[in-house]
């Protein structure tokens, strides 16, 4: 018997929810530290820096929603270096830019999750968020079925964020 019901499949979440080795659930691996070695086509990295990397979220609360993330294994804010804290924000003021050039967001969520009960997931090591806003983002489908509509894969959101990447 059909519900009628419309399924949206987000198949690439089961890694996150299972824990799956490597998603930084599972106490294994930091995929942080991995990411930087890996191929730019599987990595999602948007841009590289001295100290810091941006790079797509796996699993965005919006279209565009990156992290600027250390090179260096922290999860203590106040163990970055000088350079880091420097590079740290001028990467985010680029992925700023580039989300505004590349999508014209409403606004923006950009922030730190300092430990685990603050919500970081991966808090064992240090990455800003910056997450694009919408007026009338977190609908229905949020809210009522813990869903969220995502309009565009992530490899073609790291080809229009790269395009629009200040030089």
């Amino acid at each position: 018997m059909s519900d009628r019901l419309q399924r949206l499949w987000t198949p690439y979440r089961m890694a996150y929810i299972t824990g799956e080795p490597g998603n930084g659930r599972d106490g294994s691996t930091c995929p942080f530290c991995q990411i930087p070695d890996m191929p730019a086509d599987e990595s999602l990295v948007l841009a590289r820096g001295d100290t810091v990397y941006a790079v797509l979220n796996l699993h965005p609360y919006n279209p565009g929603h990156l992290m600027v993330v250390t090179y260096r294994h922290t999860g203590d804010f106040e163990t970055l270096t000088d350079d880091e804290a420097t590079e740290l924000m001028a990467m985010t003021q680029d992925a700023v830019r580039a989300v505004r050039a590349a999508s014209r967001p409403h606004g923006f969520n950009v922030g730190l999750n300092l430990g685990g009960v603050a919500g970081g997931s991966l808090s064992q090591h240090l990455h800003q968020h910056v997450v694009p806003r919408w007026s009338g983002d977190a609908n229905f489908m949020t809210v009522l079925a813990d869903t969220k509509v995502m309009p565009q894969l992530l490899a073609e959101t790291r080809d229009v964020l790269v395009e629009h990447w200040p030089s």
